[in-house]
């Protein structure tokens, strides 16, 4: 007990070697397998409720009444006692353009071009890039190249931008919204089976470990049909 009273609550006690981040994906319904047929909208729609369910938080309005608008390129380093509620910076899902489900409220499904958001796990303290922002990459884990014929990446060149970071912990940082990546599958070889790879990529980042296949990647399977 008074071993647990010498910890804080707050902020890790050891943070010499933080571990680089994990990722993870959105929609995830059924493992790390998207099958649907685009002509049957019952095999694609439980996909489009789970992305609609998942933003609701990153709503632009939600994010205007909540959090702040930050300065981009920079880490947002917040001072002070570890204590205070830190404040969060707006992540937008109109940011996530054609992935954000306002134009479009299939996210590309209904097109057979599906919408997938790739969030990193949250490291209290961690500083990812080392003053570089961390970008995403795709591409066929195992086959033919070609299988992937485009992606288009969003927010800009799908990068997470500086000012998210770092993170101040549950506790603290209240209004935290993590940062996404929209990856857009508009051209992927249909009524096939298409592993794909994507990867972070910067400074500090780990995404080749065989041992772990969510260390800064993350591998899934698209099974798009007609």
């Amino acid at each position: 007990y008074v071993m647990l009273l010498t910890l804080s609550p707050y902020t890790p006690t050891y943070q010499d070697r933080v571990s680089p981040p994990g990722v993870m994906i959105r929609p995830y319904l059924n493992g790390f397998t998207i099958a649907f047929n685009v002509s049957q909208p019952s095999t694609w729609q439980p996909y489009v409720d789970s992305m609609h369910h998942f933003l609701a938080a990153y709503d632009d309005k939600v994010q205007e009444e909540k959090n702040i608008e930050c300065v981009s390129g920079q880490y947002f380093i917040q001072g002070g006692n570890e204590s205070e509620e830190k404040k969060a910076c707006q992540f937008k899902r109109s940011l996530l353009q054609n992935c954000s489900g306002i134009e479009d409220p299939t996210f590309g499904y209904s097109k057979g071009q599906p919408c997938i958001l790739l969030k990193m796990n949250r490291i209290i303290g961690y500083r990812p890039g080392a003053g570089v922002p961390v970008s995403v990459d795709c591409k066929v884990q195992k086959g033919n190249e070609s299988d992937l014929r485009s992606v288009d990446f969003y927010p800009g060149n799908g990068t997470f931008d500086l000012m998210y970071y770092p993170y101040y912990g549950k506790f603290t940082h209240v209004n935290y919204t993590s940062p996404l990546v929209a990856m857009h599958f508009t051209d992927v070889k249909k009524n096939y089976l298409v592993p794909i790879q994507c990867s972070l990529n910067g400074k500090g980042i780990i995404n080749n470990l065989n041992s772990d296949r969510f260390l800064g990647r993350i591998i899934f399977t698209l099974n798009i049909g007609n």
